[in-house]
């Protein structure tokens, strides 16, 4: 017999209500946690919410950001120790400033074989062996330049920069010529040699260390005076690497100047005349130098003419002016300042060539 709440034929098929209808949308328990949306309860309800669902924070959302600040963490260790590896394997970066040894000086006078020859600047240059050369800074070039093991090429471009500052501020600043100041070259040394250049300044010695000709190319504004401003200048400027925190730049040039008295006066004395100078410097750049653009001076020779030989020439160069003759000397060694690339005369004192005087 049938139930009191059933149809007599009991419940027809089909018809809504029977428990596998719904059977396929039944929640389980896991459902209901992943749902993104959730119903604020009764209490909730009666607040302000004007919306009847608030977001859930997904699984997936929580895992992603777990993962991306894992990532995160790694990508920021990784950059560390690219950094520390990079700061350790750089060939380019600076070590600790290196302390520079003094400078070691030679200067050696040449002395004329005969009367020196005068006339006036032009005609004096345009028959001598600088004919060809080109006027001041002009004639100091920087040869073409390429990276080396542990500098890269614009560090090898500084230094030469710096040595071809160096020679201009020192070999044809006027004031430097004429003895006016001491300080262009100065600012472009390395603090450690200063003292050095300082004592060379106020006590100038042949002892090696402190003659101030090798410093710089001065004459006494009491005896001589330049007659054309513009030196005639020509030679040559080397690179090399001689360490992995060291770079060597080597100059050899002649710079030839037309002097003349200080006091003009008739005849053959009042006539300018050429003296020539020599200089073979030795440059040495650590990258503590390079980046604060001075220089360290490892070797100096100087070889200057026409000179007396008995002359002190360890502070200003004392040239002999035209229509003066040497005293004897006993023989020294001919010497042709315009021969470059080769190594200094030995002697205290050598001969001035010939060839190196002007001739008409």
């Amino acid at each position: 017999m049938a139930g009191r709440g059933d149809p007599p034929e009991g419940t027809p098929e089909g018809v809504p209500g029977g428990e596998d209808e719904y059977r396929s949308v039944v929640f389980d328990e896991a459902f209901v946690r992943a749902a993104h949306l959730q119903e604020f309860s009764a209490r909730e309800r009666l607040g302000e919410h004007t919306q009847a669902v608030r977001s859930r924070p997904s699984a997936w959302e929580g895992r992603s950001s777990s993962r991306q600040a894992i990532l995160l963490v790694l990508l920021i260790l990784l950059a560390f120790g690219t950094a520390i590896y990079l700061g350790v394997r750089n060939p380019y970066l600076p070590p600790a400033d290196q302390r520079a040894e003094p400078l070691r000086t030679t200067v050696v006078p040449l002395a004329p074989q005969g009367p020196v020859v005068g006339g006036e600047p032009a005609r004096l240059f345009d028959h001598s062996p600088a004919a060809e050369y080109r006027t001041g800074a002009a004639g100091i070039n920087l040869p073409l330049t390429g990276r080396t093991t542990h500098f890269a090429e614009s560090q090898v471009v500084t230094a030469l920069s710096i040595a071809k500052d160096y020679l201009v501020a020192s070999s044809l600043e006027p004031g430097v010529l004429s003895g006016d100041t001491v300080r262009p070259p100065r600012l472009l040394l390395d603090p450690d040699q200063l003292e050095q250049y300082d004592r060379s300044v106020e006590a100038p010695a042949d002892d090696g260390r402190h003659a101030l000709a090798a410093w710089l190319v001065r004459f006494d504004p009491r005896q001589v005076v330049l007659a054309d401003p513009a030196a005639r200048v020509q030679g040559t400027l080397r690179f090399e690497e001689t360490s992995p925190d060291t770079l060597d730049v080597t100059a050899d040039h002649t710079y030839t100047y037309a002097v003349r008295p200080a006091v003009r006066g008739a005849g053959p004395a009042g006539q300018a005349s050429l003296f020539t100078v020599h200089r073979a410097v030795h440059f040495r750049f650590d990258r503590e130098d390079l980046r604060m653009h001075r220089t360290e001076l490892v070797t100096s020779t100087v070889e200057a003419g026409p000179q007396a030989c008995g002359a002190d020439t360890t502070g200003s160069l004392r040239p002999l002016l035209a229509g003066a003759r040497p005293p004897e000397t006993g023989g020294p060694a001919v010497t042709d300042p315009y021969a470059t690339g080769r190594p200094a005369a030995p002697s205290l004192c050598g001969a001035l060539a010939p060839s190196a005087q002007p001739s008409f």
